[in-house]
């Protein structure tokens, strides 16, 4: 694993080691030394973007190195304004002789071999005006490789997000290359991370940070979740789970069958599908593995019997609740009667999420205080919103901060999905960076569902265990669009491959 901070984090830490000593121009030296460390610049002819401020500074600092090891090199400032630290390197470079083109329309960047962005660093926010939205959209316009500096200009040092132009349309840097000064930062993981980032390497340039917002997960990470099997070893020593889901309107007995497949390819040693009655004869003909256990209903949707949940649910060590669960029946009864009775792992997904969401605020509050059970939440943002009021656009702007808080204070372990997962309990918090395009289609909640409940099988639920099952999900869907392609993969397809992605991260 290793660490993220947030932009308020990585200041802070500038600023202490400025007042610790250390001056600001040589920590602008240091940045420009590392990036020029980072990349291989003697190829060609490198056109260095510099914006007003420090970032901009580093980028004087890297046309130096450049022409001191006669690489050539054209810097092109934004505007004639610098920061204090930038104006001292710019003035150097004229003295070194360093050409020198200020931006205008007529730029052309397509001449050049590669180009640095050194316009904004992770501090940027608000609007991306002239005339630096124009000289965005001409990089990524050049098609010139693209080496950010700290982090692609325009885009959001906490969230990931693109700044919006004047018309309100997200616009950043796409790099080919991201090099990170000082410590990872959240930006550049989360959201458009992995669109816009390229391949990213860190530099430390003997900056302290104590204080870490996250901890991005890596393949060696998990080999205490995954564990080599004994010999002398049977079934029950993985544990009977449950997933439980399924209604009338609910016509997907497939992806019922690859939730339940999919906990049984986790490692769990038996699966339980409880279904209602008449949903059952439809899911039945594609169990395989997994044991079905009928659940009173009426219609397709489930009628709340407190003793036929007892029985189903008797030694199990985790359920997964909640796909294609539905809205009818006596859901929120039989909820209700979870969250204050099972005492395992309860994981809710889908329609338990929306359950949850549906019921008062006083209730729901209530019941996840109380609840015997290690409750796992798995919203998408909005089912997020439903079950917390924070909206999208406040989530999507903080993401680590706001999962934080709402774990914390309802006593929960919080998976948040998106393009990487935040995995949180208000205290501990990891981002699972795995998954793929291939992957946003129907039933892939369904088989994270189904991979949490399998790990939690033969797992004491943890934080580390749901970024494992996350990591698990991400990793197994790679390797299918691998095989596959990523338009027209299927979640079967995920499912297919998770005993390989398992097998692979035991083993590291």
């Amino acid at each position: 694993m290793y660490p993220v901070v947030t932009n308020a984090v990585m200041r802070k830490a500038d600023y202490d080691c400025i007042a610790a000593g250390t001056p600001a121009t040589e920590l602008m030296y240091r940045a420009g030394k590392a990036i020029f460390a980072a990349c291989d610049w003697s190829r060609g002819h490198t056109a260095i973007l510099c914006g007003s401020g420090n970032n901009g500074g580093d980028g004087y600092v890297l046309a130096l190195l450049l022409r001191e090891a006669g690489y050539p090199c054209t810097i092109i400032p934004a505007e004639e304004k610098w920061s204090p630290d930038g104006r001292f390197y710019y003035e150097k470079c004229l003295a070194a002789g360093i050409p020198v083109r200020f931006w205008d329309r007529q730029t052309a960047l397509m001449v050049y071999d590669r180009l640095a962005d050194c316009l904004f660093g992770t501090g940027f926010h608000g609007t991306l005006t002239e005339p630096y939205a124009g000289m965005i959209r001409a990089a990524n316009d050049s098609g010139v490789p693209i080496v950010a500096v700290d982090i692609p200009s325009g885009l959001n040092g906490d969230s990931g997000l693109a700044a919006p132009d004047e018309n309100g349309t997200p616009l950043c840097i796409r790099a080919a290359l991201t090099v990170s000064i000082g410590t990872r930062k959240l930006g550049q993981v989360l959201a458009m991370a992995k669109d816009v980032c390229g391949r990213v390497v860190n530099c430390d340039i003997g900056i302290p940070v104590t204080e870490h917002t996250a901890y991005v997960c890596e393949d060696g990470d998990f080999g205490d979740i995954l564990p080599g099997r004994l010999h002398h070893s049977h079934k029950g020593t993985y544990g009977y789970v449950a997933v439980m889901g399924g209604c009338r309107n609910y016509s997907g007995a497939v992806k019922l069958a690859n939730l339940a497949a999919s906990s049984l390819r986790s490692g769990c040693g038996v699966v339980k599908l409880l279904c209602g009655d008449s949903v059952l004869p439809s899911v039945a003909p594609y169990l395989l593995e997994s044991t079905a256990v009928p659940l009173p209903d009426t219609g397709g949707d489930m009628v709340f019997d407190p003793d036929a949940l007892e029985r189903a649910l008797a030694g199990t060590s985790a359920l997964a609740v909640g796909m294609g669960w539905g809205n009818g029946g006596d859901n929120e009864a039989i909820l209700t009667w979870l969250l204050s009775r099972y005492d395992k792992t309860l994981i809710l997904d889908a329609d338990g999420l929306n359950c949850l969401g549906r019921m008062a605020a006083e209730k729901r509050k209530h019941l996840l205080e109380t609840t015997p059970a290690k409750v796992i939440l798995t919203p998408h943002p909005k089912e997020f919103e439903r079950i917390s009021g924070i909206p999208m656009g406040q989530c999507a702007a903080e993401p680590v901060g706001c999962a934080a808080a709402y774990a914390k204070e309802n006593g929960v372990i919080l998976l948040l999905k998106g393009t990487a997962t935040v995995v949180t309990d208000g205290t501990e918090c990891y981002i699972v960076p795995r998954g793929c395009p291939g992957m946003a289609t129907a039933g892939s909640g369904d088989v994270l569902s189904g991979v949490l409940a399998g790990l939690a099988g033969y797992n004491t639920a943890s934080v580390k265990m749901v970024a494992c099952g996350a990591y698990l999900a991400g990793l197994a869907g790679e390797m299918a669009e691998e095989e596959v392609g990523e338009i027209g993969m299927i979640a079967s397809d995920t499912v297919r491959c998770l005993a390989k992605a398992a097998a692979w991260l035991s083993k590291k």
